[in-house]
């Protein structure tokens, strides 16, 4: 497949890998057997060597230019993965039953619902984010379906959960629940926010720095964007 082979195999076993253990019929027979913790868990190592490969994969692929390299590009990803980090810190251990992750969902009052208010779906959000802001800088086809992938399946993912918790929590009670939270979509000002919101900075570094480890390049040259 003049070197495409070993990418398209990636991404079919990723996409597989991710679609298949969380269906209805499978994803019950596994727990069953295996266990919640031991589900999420091996499940949650699958993803992350599934990723690996596929991201190696996308390096090793032939390189065909979509569109150049230009320096502005940088921070286009800086300013989608901001975001996209402080959507997580403030979704971290929140209750969410409207999607996937929530924390003590049974907790969960729409007359307070953080972020969720106007996030639905904080984390697909975030990776939707990351996935567009990686697009810029990466405008070689491999990359393009890489990043644009990710995004796609982040909003049908989306798409998804709401049809699954709909048919779960009842059409007529989803939506009440649904109009009540995002009536109140403010963050009000608190302790809890203030260090959330730098728990999202500090993710920002964090992962700026263990891009060279991960990826095996710079996420951005900080002094020469400086400079620019």
């Amino acid at each position: 497949m003049n070197g495409w082979g070993e990418y398209v195999a990636a991404f079919g076993l990723f996409v597989a890998s991710h679609a298949i253990p969380v269906r209805p019929p499978v994803k019950p027979w596994l727990v069953a057997r295996t266990g919640k913790t031991a589900f999420t868990l091996v499940y949650s190592a699958l993803s992350v060597a599934m990723l690996v490969w596929l991201i190696a994969a996308a390096g090793r692929a032939p390189y065909v230019e979509i569109w150049p390299r230009a320096e502005w590009q940088t921070l286009v990803t800086l300013a989608a993965l901001a975001v996209a980090c402080l959507i997580v810190a403030l979704a971290a251990l929140r209750p969410n039953p409207f999607s996937f992750g929530g924390w003590r969902n049974e907790g969960f009052d729409p007359t307070r619902p953080g972020i969720i208010g106007l996030v639905r779906h904080p984390y697909l959000a975030a990776i939707a984010l990351w996935a567009l802001g990686h697009l810029a800088p990466n405008g070689d086809l491999a990359h393009v379906l890489l990043f644009g992938g990710f995004a796609a399946l982040a909003v049908a993912g989306m798409r998804l959960i709401d049809r699954r918790r709909q048919r779960e929590m009842d059409p007529v009670a989803w939506q009440a629940l649904l109009e009540e939270s995002s009536r109140a979509h403010t963050l009000p000002p608190s302790l809890d926010l203030i260090v959330r919101i730098i728990a999202g900075f500090g993710l920002l570094i964090l992962l700026i720095l263990l891009h060279p480890a991960v990826i095996g390049i710079e996420a951005v040259d900080l002094q020469s964007l400086w400079q620019n």
